[in-house]
């Protein structure tokens, strides 16, 4: 019988428990598998909570619907029906530019301008941004020699404003970075690709238009997706199928030993032998873990950086509700000089995840730049962040409700340089047969990835161990290269 252990009890972990668990039920002479987590419940930032006719994401509320994988999940695990879309008949994002809520004008792409005449009118632009626009059809192909910022390649398009308006706050609410500071490459390969064959983003994009018309016609879908009990649902699915005694929560590994072409990993609850290790854990912690193994390993995946993050959940009666815009929310580029990087109307985006008579606002705070705010009492958080409501919508409102969740070093940075350091890092662990990574640290942030993630490298450890008769994750049928295509919609929060 063959031993795997997981290290690591989020998203990646169970998504990789899950496939252990299939073919352990048709082959359960064949292996064993121990999922380790250090913390009390299973999960990780999947999370939600109720209070007040309100369903509260701590963590991510959703996930785009483009990246297949969770939803392939969902349905695998038989929640397919519990799946539900954003109100996309409602979307709209606003930018906050001089303290003012403007609207991100229709159809721009990310940053990407495809309809002229919204672009040319709106007041979210200068006149010298939207000359840089029209210059930017005439930019020639060009296939870069090395990796980039995301802001020095969208500058070099559409010039600084571009930066500070647009991609830096969609980006800090995915990441909880700066454009200054992330991979292009790795962030956004599709623009890079873009950028070789067409030169213009412009004339790429409707390049892309077009053949998605000319192809087979589908009804549109919305752009993100979540669980109608909340993101914690998926979580604990994944959990009720997993065999009893495997997953281990409140049990932290303190080491990890290689030897003899076997891992020996020593918890809280004593000591135990497998035959493959998977590390679904942010790099940081797995650079502590390899240490004694591999210093030049834990060495690379220490210098993968992370940001922590704090979401602020407000809830407020239906005046409230009334009186606030329609639409997903709103953005904060830095340079207005706010603590907050975005908020979402949350009973817009998800109306069934607040009363009728409800408001529900879920703000976020997050950066290299502000991570003394974690140090912060709950309620010096929620006064910055009332204090901030109220100088853009003039909500004066006392709350309901709040709830305050930090998330500490939690976000993965892809800085540049990223994808030659995950050669690297790929090379070395080659070198220490029955390693496998797992996680947010790698190749993609979002559920979805970690979803893939975690089986991909459940796959690689079935297949390391030789056991019989396996075969790839039905998740994995759909790669990530077929999805690299996928550019974000501007207008989301």
């Amino acid at each position: 019988m063959k031993r795997i252990a997981i290290v690591g009890g989020g998203t990646s972990g169970l998504s990789a428990a899950f496939s252990l668990e299939k073919y352990r039920r048709t082959h359960p002479a064949e292996l064993e598998y121990v999922l380790y987590e250090s913390e009390p419940r299973l999960g990780g930032v999947l999370r939600t909570e109720h209070a007040d006719g309100c369903q509260i994401e701590a963590g991510p509320d959703s996930f785009l619907t483009e990246k297949p994988w969770a939803s392939d999940l969902c349905r695998e695990l038989g929640i397919g029906d519990q799946l539900i879309g954003s109100n996309d008949a409602e979307r709209k994002t606003y930018i906050l530019v001089k303290g003012r809520l403007i609207a991100i004008p229709d159809g721009l792409m990310f940053m990407v301008p495809t309809k002229i005449l919204p672009t040319v009118f709106s007041p979210l632009f200068s006149v010298g941004a939207k000359l840089n626009m029209a210059r930017e059809w005439f930019h020639p192909p060009q296939k870069a020699q090395a990796d980039e910022s995301v802001s020095s390649f969208v500058q070099r398009h559409y010039g600084p404003e571009m930066v500070d308006r647009l991609a830096d706050p969609l980006l800090s609410g995915v990441y909880g970075g700066e454009a200054a500071q992330l991979s292009v490459r790795a962030v956004l390969p599709r623009f890079a690709e873009m950028e070789a064959k067409y030169g213009s983003l412009g004339r790429a994009m409707l390049a892309a238009k077009r053949r998605m018309h000319s192809g087979t016609s589908k009804s549109a879908r919305p752009l993100f997706t979540s669980l109608k009990n909340g993101m914690q649902q998926m979580a604990d699915s994944l959990v009720a199928q997993l065999t009893a005694t495997s997953p281990l929560p409140a049990n932290k590994v303190s080491g990890l030993q290689f030897s003899g072409g076997h891992w020996r990993i020593s918890s809280a609850r004593g000591s135990s032998g497998f035959d493959a290790l998977i590390l679904a854990v942010p790099t940081h912690a797995a650079a502590t873990l390899v240490q004694s193994s591999s210093e030049q390993l834990a060495r690379e995946l220490a210098e993968i950086q992370y940001t922590s993050s704090i979401t602020i959940n407000l809830g407020f009666d239906g005046q409230v509700r009334q009186a606030l815009p329609r639409g997903f929310g709103f953005l904060i580029p830095r340079s207005e000089n706010k603590r907050m990087l975005a908020c979402t109307f949350v009973h817009t985006k998800f109306p069934h995840r607040a009363a009728p008579d409800r408001a529900l606002l879920r703000c976020f705070v997050a950066g290299a730049n502000d991570e003394h705010v974690l140090q912060a009492s709950d309620e010096g958080i929620v006064n910055v962040i009332r204090a901030e409501l109220k100088d853009i919508l003039g909500l004066a409102a006392e709350p309901l409700f709040t709830r305050v969740y930090r998330w500490t070093r939690a976000m993965a940075q892809y800085g540049v340089g990223h994808l030659e350091k995950l050669k690297r890092i790929d090379g070395l662990c080659s070198q220490l047969p029955g390693l496998f990574l797992a996680g947010n640290g790698y190749r993609g942030i979002g559920v979805p990835d970690c979803v893939l993630s975690g089986a991909d490298a459940a796959t690689n450890a079935l297949r390391y161990c030789g056991v019989p008769d396996v075969q790839a994750d039905p998740r994995l049928s759909r790669t990530r290269l077929e999805y690299a295509q996928h550019v974000p919609d501007g207008r989301q929060t």
